[in-house]
């Protein structure tokens, strides 16, 4: 009754009466209203995606052309025997030839020893912060990791050279220059790893307590061995730092042109004194292009060594 009522009310001629009632929404209004959200979010990806493939553009394009230079200028003189065999013995700045051997084994040599000291302070040090750390001495270790993080190369190096040389009185050397690269090294090989251990799930721990293997088998065994890559990882980072530093090198470890394989006696030749000897006759052809010989040699130095620690860490971690 109510309704034949309401539609007896509706006149014939279409109005309503004084009432205002919304249009009818077409089939493209629909379609529109669908459209908006997924088009706002399509707008958005490809800014993001622009934005994202801009900054990787940037970042890319200052060291293409870091390398590009370095290559060209100095792949001449890497191509060459003599490079790898002799030293810089007897040859002036004016004059052609020479080998960068001497640099390249004090290089190695300094590196090397920076790492035999930083690895294992380092890395149980960042063991000690993660399973063990609790309290004051926690806080106060993890406190001097970040002093050392911000600690200039020169002033490691001046601390070194007041301890060794001021103090107890011994010749600058090769050993002193690798003592001044582990303050630098450590903090590096101590957060690396910190954040490796910390990706370890809580499972693999527990799992392990719980069929009674004692804590530092655990931490050896399996925490370790799962987060080996990422400890590779970082300890590579902290040695390709290491081996291109220049302040430590010229404070207490002068360029020498012979060769010198004893860490403990006298000067020693590396690749970053090599190229500041020759910068400071880069106005002559010959010292410019043994300069940029040296640089492109500790740029391939660096890549070696992280290629080999990939493979290391590859066959050394915890296969799925």
């Amino acid at each position: 009754m109510s309704l034949t009522t309401t539609r007896d009310q509706v006149p014939d001629d279409g109005s309503t009466n004084g009432l205002a009632t919304p249009p009818s929404p077409t089939a493209d209004d629909a379609v529109h209203e669908m459209d908006n959200p997924h088009r706002a979010r399509s707008i958005k990806d490809v800014f993001a995606r622009i934005t994202m493939w801009g900054a990787f553009f940037v970042a890319v394009i200052p060291l293409v052309w870091i390398l590009w230079t370095v290559i060209s200028r100095g792949i001449h003189m890497v191509t060459t025997s003599v490079w790898w065999t002799n030293n810089q013995r007897n040859i002036n700045s004016d004059d052609f030839g020479g080998g960068a051997r001497h640099a390249i084994e004090g290089t190695l040599l300094q590196a090397g020893m920076t790492a035999l000291i930083s690895i294992p302070i380092g890395v149980l040090t960042a063991v000690y912060l993660v399973e063990y750390g609790r309290g004051r001495l926690a806080r106060a270790i993890s406190f001097m990791v970040d002093i050392l993080s911000g600690v200039p190369s020169i002033v490691a190096a001046l601390f070194i050279y007041a301890v060794w040389v001021t103090t107890f009185g011994i010749d600058r050397n090769g050993f002193a220059v690798s003592l001044s690269l582990v303050l630098l090294m450590i903090p590096t090989v101590v957060r690396s790893t910190e954040e490796m251990l910390k990706l370890v799930p809580n499972e693999l721990r527990e799992a392990s307590y719980a069929l009674g293997v004692p804590k530092w088998v655990t931490i050896v065994r399996i925490v370790l061995r799962t987060a080996f890559s990422g400890i590779v990882t970082g300890i590579l980072l902290g040695l390709a730092r290491v081996m291109g530093e220049t302040a430590p090198l010229l404070i207490l470890g002068p360029y020498t042109k012979n060769f010198q394989r004893n860490l403990f006696e006298g000067n020693m030749a590396t690749l970053p004194t090599m190229i500041n000897q020759d910068r400071n006759d880069f106005a002559l052809a010959t010292a410019a292009e043994r300069m940029w010989g040296a640089a492109l040699t500790l740029i391939f130095l660096v890549l070696l060594l992280n290629i080999i620690g990939r493979i290391i860490a590859h066959f050394g971690s915890v296969k799925k």
